[in-house]
């Protein structure tokens, strides 16, 4: 492809790079000349235009980007037609994102003029929300290039929108002594509105004391009826032996990691118990705010599995915003200086326009 100013008399077949007015005809940006236009420019007076001049090789700019969203490999997304060189993709349902990073970096190295963004991994998205887009940067491309680049995408699956899944939770909250039934009961509202985004359903609630025994027995109970039990603990775990991931192994689950570097988020544990996954949630899941058992919850009911590994991968990014609940914030807030009012001047006239009281007593 050649850019640049260009001839009017060979300017047939060119892509304009500009918009251009001859008369009271308007060509648009990327509008390729017919023989018609040609003689409407020339009418006009225009000598030369400055366009990009396909050679016979090349793609223009939407066949390269559909050519390119056709030989990609994707689940739960739908891919719009192309248009100003662009293809966007779509969710087909809410879930959570997945992505071959090693792909998408690849693609986008077989040179600058081809190009691919995607949300980030795991991201949590909505029916119908951009999930990926193709861009083709000048009108055209050379076909071997996108040749290449279909070599790489046929490698296999390269991003998926996995749906989340209608499961069912069951809910154990433990009490000390000063614990309030009001932060226990908002606890369930702020559960079954973070479940219900992603089609969940709280089925069931168990309180019991804050020891061992009880939770193992609560969430034996649970684990039969339910695909995933949620532990409140009404202390934070402050040991790996504290009393949620010693009730998980004593009623005959396992462990899979206590404690994840995301914060808020630190303190949570996951588990498995008969099959079902349980999660000891950190005392910051009592906030509808982002936090690490959010990363958590939705990827066990997008489908997806959540290892020790996994967990021990979200630290870079993991450092989430502040919450007003938090007990001790990460850093003191910096004392306010209180200013001290003793008079204040209303200068004003006798504010006849607001029909009404003073407006500045208003």
């Amino acid at each position: 492809m050649k850019f640049g100013p260009v001839p009017i008399d060979q300017a047939e077949g060119a892509v304009l790079a500009h918009a251009t007015t001859a008369g009271e005809r308007r060509f648009r940006k990327a509008h390729r000349l017919s023989a018609e236009d040609v003689s409407t420019l020339k009418g006009a007076g225009i000598l030369q235009v400055v366009a990009a001049v396909l050679a016979s090789d090349d793609l223009g700019e939407d066949a390269a980007a559909q050519t390119i969203a056709q030989s990609m490999t994707f689940g739960g997304i739908e891919a719009r037609p192309a248009a100003t060189g662009r293809v966007n993709l779509h969710a087909k349902a809410a879930g959570i994102f997945t992505v071959n990073a090693a792909v998408i970096d690849a693609i986008n190295a077989v040179d600058p003029a081809i190009t691919i963004a995607t949300l980030a991994q795991h991201a949590a998205v909505e029916k119908g929300q951009m999930v990926a887009t193709v861009k083709i940067i000048p009108f055209a491309v050379a076909s071997s290039l996108v040749d290449a680049v279909m070599n790489i995408c046929a490698g296999g699956e390269i991003f998926a929108v996995n749906a989340y899944r209608p499961v069912r939770v069951g809910v154990i909250q433990t009490v000390l002594s000063g614990t309030k039934p009001s932060m226990l009961d908002k606890t369930l509202r702020v559960t079954e509105a973070r479940l219900a985004r992603s089609g969940g359903r709280l089925t069931v609630e168990r309180r019991t004391p804050h020891e061992i025994a009880p939770v193992a027995e609560a969430a034996t109970e649970l684990a039969r009826d339910n695909d995933m039990v949620v532990i409140f603990g009404a202390s934070a775990m402050s040991d790996f032996a504290d009393v949620v991931p010693a009730a998980i192994e004593r009623a005959g689950g396992t462990v899979i990691r206590a404690g994840m570097p995301v914060d808020p988020g630190n303190l949570l544990v996951l588990g498995t118990l008969g099959g079902k996954r349980v999660i000891g949630a950190p005392g910051c899941a009592r906030s509808p705010k982002e936090n690490g058992f959010d990363w958590v919850l939705d990827r066990l009911i997008a489908g997806l599995d959540v290892t020790a590994g996994d967990i021990a991968g979200m630290g870079v990014g993991g450092l989430l915003m502040e919450i007003p609940t938090r007990p001790q914030p990460r850093e003191p807030l910096p004392a306010k200086n209180r200013l001290k009012v003793a008079i204040v001047l209303l200068a004003a006239g006798r504010s006849s326009r607001m029909g009404g009281p003073n407006k500045l007593m208003a």
